[in-house]
């Protein structure tokens, strides 16, 4: 059967599977081997592994491009930048993951790139672009949400030149596929929804070309970022779910934000209409809003996302994000698969208990 004429849904469960032969596996085995016979391929741990290369052509399939794994998230964003051209410019948000957003900054402070953000970005804004430069979209941003119109602006820079990098950590492959509106490289942490039970770290690039995959593939080589065997292991199998899980839970953030929409302690909510992230501000200050988050007794009190466990957190804790204008009272709501009843009974009860 065509790959290519599979549902996503599908293709989640059926690849990176081991060949059908009598008495093989149907899951890729734990491979915890440095060294390797030579002659083939994988010679090295760092040139490669099975497990990594299984997760690779699930994520690839469904991003319809070519992935390399990192150890992290922002492994693979540090890979992407650090095949920039010392003259490279960068066009993106004036507020990213703020990993990404310090990456940046301290680039542009080390004279390696020059750094040009926007509140949004829109096809006025990457206006600027040209050959020398990589357009960064994150798309929700996180934590703002914001969405970018990303047939509109990657039309627009590629039009221009540029190279184009999509973080789909957010979104993921159940609602957008980057590549297909010309991103150059899309970006995933796999500690979030892919993996999808925090107990991994794992980041990934898929590259719609073969010259990009080979860059990042070196790169990985050269700097040692290579995602562990076991880590590996439990993302594609967090991937096989990825599907009912993004479903589920979108679910349950709909009806959350609808009412979360009418509370008596919500000022604002953010909610792009899809995907598993809410954000919201309550009333009061940024202490009040802090002990909302302290209240709650079956949301986890944590600062990741996108796993089974619905959690949450005030962002403007961080100096970072006050420093990138996120607001004082914003709360980041991470949905996960528990009953929408239970959930809105733990918020409704720690919103309760904001001043009237």
């Amino acid at each position: 059967m065509d790959d290519k004429l599979l549902h996503p849904e599908t293709l989640a469960v059926v690849s990176g599977r081991p060949a059908r032969e009598p008495g093989a596996p149907l899951n890729e085995p734990i491979v915890p081997a440095s060294t390797f016979h030579s002659g083939a391929p994988i010679e090295y741990g760092r040139d490669g592994n099975p497990g990594w290369s299984a997760l690779e052509d699930a994520i690839g399939q469904l991003e319809h491009g070519r992935c390399v794994t990192f150890a992290s998230g922002l492994a693979a964003a540090t890979a992407i930048l650090d095949e920039l051209s010392p003259d490279a410019k960068v066009i993106g948000q004036r507020a990213p993951y703020y990993g990404v957003a310090s990456l940046l900054r301290e680039r542009e402070g080390q004279g390696r790139i020059g750094l040009e953000t926007h509140d949004a970005l829109t096809v006025d804004t990457v206006a600027g672009a040209d050959g020398g430069t990589l357009v960064w979209i994150e798309s929700p941003t996180n934590p703002m949400l914001d969405v970018v119109d990303l047939p509109a602006v990657i039309g627009a820079a590629r039009r221009a030149g540029a190279t184009v990098v999509v973080d789909n950590t957010f979104a993921t492959p159940m609602t957008q596929v980057p590549i297909d509106f010309g991103a150059d490289l899309v970006l995933h942490s796999g500690t979030k929804l892919i993996g999808g039970h925090s107990d991994l770290l794992l980041g990934a690039v898929v590259a719609a070309d073969e010259a990009w995959e080979h860059r990042l593939r070196q790169r990985r080589h050269n700097t040692g970022a290579t995602p562990g065997v076991l880590e590996a292991y439990l993302a594609l199998r967090g991937l096989r779910t990825l599907p009912v899980r993004f479903e589920r839970a979108q679910q349950t953030a709909r009806e959350l934000a609808k009412r979360l929409g009418s509370h008596r302690g919500v000022a604002r909510v953010r909610y792009p209409g899809t995907g598993t992230m809410i954000s919201f501000e309550t009333t009061g200050s940024g202490e009040d809003a802090e002990r909302v988050c302290a209240a709650v007794a079956l949301i986890i009190h944590a600062t990741s996302l996108g796993a089974v466990e619905t959690t949450m957190e005030r962002r403007a804790r961080y100096e970072s994000e006050r420093a990138a204008g996120t607001p004082e009272t914003l709360i980041r709501l991470s949905v996960g698969l528990e009953h929408v009843q239970d959930l809105w009974a733990d918020l409704d009860r720690a919103l309760g208990l904001l001043p009237a």
